[in-house]
């Protein structure tokens, strides 16, 4: 469990005006469990949601109000983003350290000495990207989930490129979903799925957190693309300027 969700929870327990032992009896639980539980964030999913049930909230909202406290989504810089557009391997590694890969796996797994590896975190330590310290440990300087700059470097680099590498599959593995629907709903409606897709992709990334004492070996790169936007195939514009419309009275 992550420190911010952990600290959101502590700020809703103290809104709902409820102390450690109250919470403890609602859970059945004896109160020095519950501070464990908060000092060393070691909630399983079923024990999160008894607690979240007890507080009458859910874990959307509380990631939310986890977000909405620590600034929301951030960019990098426009410098940090530069640099790692201009080289791939650099980005390559940034992206291994962003899903807390060790430098002894990347060794491992990778074509690449420590010599050049090392030259990497370091290049990544002078941007500010990362903490490098002693023993090859690197402590990420910038958020976690954080988001590419809207016509910016990253996105100019790599854009089109991740886009066209995920779609380019069949998606019919054990751990492969595709779901796609061309719908036409109310703005209101609209902004629900909109709303919905953010809980989701909150929940998503809470199970990165909770996976990331995982070794790499036991974690599989999973592809994620929550998207909507108004739009509708161009092969139906062509009914509003191909050929002449019907003539009044007109039998097809």
């Amino acid at each position: 469990m992550t420190r911010e969700i952990v600290e959101t929870l502590k700020k809703v327990l103290k809104a709902r005006g409820m102390t450690y032992a109250e919470l403890a009896r609602a859970l059945k639980l004896s109160t020095p469990t519950v501070k464990r539980l908060f000092s060393e964030r070691s909630f399983t999913l079923v024990r999160l949601e008894q607690i979240l049930r007890v507080l009458e909230t859910d874990f959307y909202e509380v990631a939310r109000m986890s977000r909405s406290a620590n600034g929301g989504t951030a960019e990098l810089s426009l410098e940090q983003e530069t640099a790692l557009a201009r080289d791939a391997r650099l980005f390559s590694i940034f992206w291994l350290i962003t899903n807390e890969w060790r430098f002894d796996e990347i060794l491992a797994e990778f074509r690449i000495s420590a010599a050049q590896l090392t030259c990497f975190y370091a290049r990544l330590d002078r941007l500010r990207l990362i903490d490098w310290r002693p023993g090859n440990q690197a402590r990420l300087r910038v958020p976690k989930h954080y988001v590419w700059r809207r016509g910016g470097p990253l996105r100019k680099a790599y854009g089109l490129k991740v886009i066209n590498e995920f779609m380019r599959s069949r998606f019919d593995s054990p751990v492969d979903a595709f779901h796609f629907e061309a719908l036409e709903l109310t703005t209101e409606s609209a902004v629900v799925v909109k709303r919905r897709l953010e809980r989701v992709a909150a929940e998503i990334n809470e199970l990165v957190e909770r996976d990331a004492s995982a070794t790499a070996k036991k974690r599989v790169a999973l592809g994620v693309l929550l998207a909507c936007r108004p739009w509708s195939i161009s092969i139906v514009h062509t009914l509003r300027t191909e050929g002449e419309p019907p003539k009044k009275g007109a039998r097809a």
